[in-house]
Parts: structure tokens; sequence; C-alpha cells
């Protein structure tokens, strides 16, 4: 299982579940992600947060990335997390930080 590529999250999971990539292809991201009442900055904090608090690690680096290309930035992803410390705990966090150091310092894998 190693071996697992989440650059794409939705992608590692096509082949198996085509019907649950087209349920998030088709909702999640033009219905949800587009909904004005809160911006893609805010959403990506928020499904960082909920990742890091479920700990769903192997989802982080992609919405990471996602999260600067949404405008927040490592300092405010770095306070997330240390916020999130002590709230969801200091193993979840320890953990986000590390692969968020990870992600940001290594190459883009595709």
């Amino acid at each position: 299982m190693s071996n697992l590529n989440f650059s794409s999250p939705r992608e590692a999971a096509r082949a198996f579940t085509p019907k649950l990539s087209q349920f998030v292809d088709s909702t999640l991201y033009p219905q949800i992600w587009s909904d004005p009442a809160l911006s893609p900055r805010d959403r990506s904090l928020i499904t960082v947060a909920a990742l890091i608090a479920g700990g769903h690690s192997e989802e982080l680096p992609a919405h990471l990335r996602r999260a600067l290309s949404n405008g927040v930035t490592h300092d405010e992803i770095a306070a997330a997390i240390t916020h999130l410390a002590f709230y969801v705990g200091f193993p979840g966090a320890i953990t986000a930080s590390a692969i968020a150091n990870a992600t940001f310092t290594e190459p883009e894998k595709n």
C-alpha cells in the first residue's frame, strides 16, 4: 500500500470507484466548492483542518498544495496546524506538520 500515489486523491480512486469519482466531479467541485458563501481560500483552510482532525494524512499533501493555490500562506497553514494541536491532539498536528514540510520542500510528483 505504500506505493499509492495521493498527489491527486480523486485520480487514485477513479479506477476502482468511477461512480464515486463522478459524484465528486459533478457535485463537490462545481456545486460545493463554487458556492459563494465561502471563498476557495476559506474552504481550503476548512478542508485542511478537517483532514488533520480526521487523521486523513494521505490526502493532506494534495489539499495543502490546493490551499497554497487558493491563497493560504505557509505561515497560515503552520498557524492552523499549531492551533489544531490543542483541539485534535499533538500527534495529529506533528504528523500534519511533517507532511506539510515534506509537501512544501519536495518537488511535486506527477
